[in-house]
C-alpha cells in the first residue's frame, strides 16, 4: 500500500510503463474531486434507491412538473465545435491499444474510447487504457502484433470522445479517506487531466460521454465536476463538451432538462438503445404488464423504442444540438458470405431507419461497418447534420414510452440469453469487456438485458410460446448443460476460459437471486484484480 498523500492511498502499483499516468500531481487532482463531489453522488445514488421504491410502489415515472418552463421555453446549448459538426459515423471501442488505433483510422468521423460496457475494469485495463489515451492525443501510439504487425497513426484519424464509467461504479484500487474512489471520477479525472491541454493544442478539446444518469440532477454534478475541473487547470469553462447516453428509462422523462443542466457543456444526446432495454426491464422488474418477448423481438421500430428515439430527436434540435442513433451490434462474418451479407443488410436497414427519422449520426462496434453506415448518412442527410429538422410533429406521451411490445417468449430465446450472459461474463472476468458471440458483437449492455429477461420470465412464471413456464429448475438446469459445453463451444484458450465455473456460479445468483442485482458488473468487480 503505497500513500499518495493522507487522503487517498493507492492499492496497487501502476502496470509497467504507466508510472506517469498515477504521478502525484494526477493522483492529487482526482482525490480533490473526489472530496468534493463524493457526497453528493452518495445523495444522487440513494435518490435512484428511492425512485425504485416508488415504482414498485406503483408510481410510474411521468415529465416533471416541477421543470415544465424549462421544457416549454426556448433556449437553445452552447455553439457547436468544428470538429463535433459532423458526427455520421461514430465508432466505439474499448481503449486496448491496437483497437484504439484501428478505431482513430477506420473513416469514422468520432472514436469513443470507452471505459465503460467494452472496458472490463481491471487495473491493467484503466490504467494502461489512460495511458493509450494519452499516447494517441500525443500521436506516437504504436502496436506490433505478436505476427510482428504494425499498428500506428494514420495522417486524418477521429475526433475523440472518452467515455468514463458509471455513477454508480467504484475503482477500488485508489482510496480517497478510507473509501473507494467514484469510478466516473477517476476516470475523467485521469483523461482531463493528462489530455486536456494537448487536445486544446491540437484544436479540439476534451470531449465525453456520459453513461447511464437517470436524472437532470445527475446531470448537474457533471457540470459542477466540468466546472471545477477546467478551473483547476486554468482552462475557460465551457472548453469541455459531453454527449450524454438517453440508456435508462427515467432520463427520456429529463431530456431537456439534462441538456439545460449541461448546456455551457452540451455535445447532444445519444439514444443507448441496449441499456435503454435494459433498463426498463430493471426499473419494472415487478410489473408484470411490463414482461418483454425474446430480445431479438425487442427491436427500435417497437412503439416503445420508437418514441424514445423521436423523443430525443425532437429535443436535441430544438436546442440546437447534435442528436445520434445507436449501436449496431452486428459485425462482419468473414466465414461465410452469405450470412455476411444479411449482416450487413440489417445494419443498413438500422441506419436507413435512423437518418430517416432525423439522427445526425449513428453508432458502430467494428471498422468494417463504417462504409455501410457512412453510405447510408451520405446519401440521405445532405449537409453535416439535420439539426433544421425540428420533428415538430413529434408528440410523446408517458404511456407512449411505457407500452411494453407484444411478442414470444421462447425456449429458444431463454437458452441463447443464459447462453450469452454466460460467455460474456466468463470473458468479462478474464478481462475482455467486447466479445463476438453468434456474429453479434456483446458487451456489459447487451448480457445486462440477457440476464435481466431471464430474472424477469422467472419472477413472473413467463409462460413460453411451447406452454412451459419458465422455472428456476428450467434456468438452473438450462445453464448447467451450457457450464459444461461451453469449453467445448468456446475453446481452450477462448476469452475467459478459466472463469467458465466462477462465471455460472455468478449468473446463477444473478438470474434465479430473490433481488434484482442492480448491475451485473457491480456483483462481478469483486472478482477482477
Amino acid at each position: 500500500m503505497a500513500a499518495i498523500e493522507p487522503a487517498a492511498q493507492l492499492l496497487k502499483p501502476p502496470p509497467s510503463g504507466c508510472d506517469g499516468i498515477l504521478s502525484a500531481e494526477a493522483i492529487g487532482f482526482v482525490t480533490a474531486l473526489a472530496r468534493r463531489f463524493e457526497p453528493t453522488r452518495q445523495a444522487l445514488l440513494q435518490r435512484r434507491q428511492q425512485r425504485q421504491q416508488e415504482i414498485d410502489a406503483g408510481r410510474l415515472p411521468d415529465f416533471l412538473p416541477t421543470t415544465h418552463d424549462i421544457r416549454e421555453r426556448e433556449w437553445t446549448v452552447a455553439p457547436i465545435r468544428s470538429d463535433l459538426l459532423d458526427r455520421r459515423v461514430e465508432i466505439t471501442g474499448p481503449v486496448d491499444r491496437k483497437m484504439m488505433i484501428n478505431a482513430f483510422n477506420s473513416g469514422a468521423n468520432v472514436f469513443m474510447a470507452d471505459f465503460e460496457d467494452s472496458n472490463a475494469p481491471t487495473w491493467e485495463n484503466n490504467v494502461r487504457g489512460q495511458q493509450n489515451l494519452r499516447d494517441a492525443v500525443a500521436g506516437t501510439i504504436s502496436y506490433v502484433s505478436p505476427e510482428g504487425k504494425r499498428y500506428a497513426l494514420e495522417a486524418r484519424t477521429a475526433t475523440l470522445m472518452v467515455r468514463p464509467r458509471g455513477w454508480h461504479l467504484v475503482e477500488k484500487h485508489l482510496l480517497v479517506d478510507g473509501r473507494p474512489i467514484s469510478a466516473a471520477l477517476f476516470d475523467f479525472g485521469l483523461a482531463f487531466f493528462h489530455n486536456a491541454a494537448a487536445l486544446i493544442a491540437k484544436g479540439s478539446g476534451p470531449y465525453f460521454y456520459l453513461p447511464k444518469l437517470e436524472s437532470h440532477l445527475e446531470a448537474r454534478l457533471w457540470n459542477d465536476v466540468f466546472n471545477t475541473a477546467q478551473d483547476a487547470l486554468g482552462i475557460a469553462r465551457g472548453t469541455i463538451r459531453a454527449t450524454v447516453l438517453i440508456e435508462t428509462i427515467l432520463a427520456a422523462f429529463e431530456t431537456d432538462e439534462i441538456l439545460w443542466e449541461l448546456r455551457d457543456h452540451s455535445a447532444g444526446l445519444n439514444c443507448g438503445r441496449w441499456d435503454y432495454i435494459f433498463s426498463y426491464i430493471k426499473k419494472f422488474r415487478h410489473r408484470p404488464e411490463c414482461v418483454l418477448p425474446d430480445r431479438g423481438l425487442v427491436t427500435m421500430d417497437r412503439p416503445f423504442l420508437k418514441s424514445y428515439a423521436e423523443l430525443v430527436i425532437r429535443t436535441c434540435h430544438r436546442r440546437g444540438i447534435h442528436a445520434l442513433g445507436g449501436m449496431a451490434a452486428q459485425i462482419p462474418i468473414k466465414r461465410d458470405p452469405a450470412l455476411n451479407a444479411q449482416a450487413i443488410e440489417k445494419v443498413r436497414q438500422d441506419k436507413l431507419r435512423e437518418v430517416g427519422q432525423g439522427h445526425d449520426g449513428t453508432w458502430v462496434a467494428h471498422p468494417g461497418l463504417v462504409p455501410v453506415a457512412r453510405e447510408v448518412f451520405d446519401a440521405h442527410m445532405r449537409g453535416p447534420h439535420q439539426i433544421h429538422l425540428k420533428r415538430d410533429d413529434v408528440r410523446v406521451t408517458a404511456r407512449d414510452l411505457l407500452a411494453a411490445p407484444p411478442g414470444a417468449i421462447t425456449e429458444e430465446g431463454l437458452r441463447k440469453n443464459i447462453d450469452v450472459a454466460l460467455h460474456y461474463l466468463a470473458a468479462w472476468l478474464g478481462g475482455t469487456g467486447c466479445v463476438p458471440i453468434y456474429d453479434l458483437m456483446e458487451d456489459a449492455a447487451t448480457a445486462e438485458i440477457s440476464r435481466a429477461q431471464v430474472w424477469q420470465w422467472l419472477r413472473h412464471a413467463a409462460q413460453m410460446q411451447s406452454g412451459r413456464p419458465v422455472s428456476a429448475t428450467l434456468v438452473q438446469q438450462t445453464l448447467s448443460e451450457l457450464v459444461k459445453t461451453l469449453p467445448e463451444r468456446v475453446g481452450a484458450d477462448g476469452p475467459g476460459a478459466p472463469q467458465f465455473s466462477v462465471a455460472g456460479r455468478i449468473l446463477s445468483e444473478l438470474a434465479t437471486g430473490a433481488e434484482f442485482a442492480e448491475f451485473l458488473t457491480t456483483l462481478a468487480y469483486q472478482y477482477l484484480d
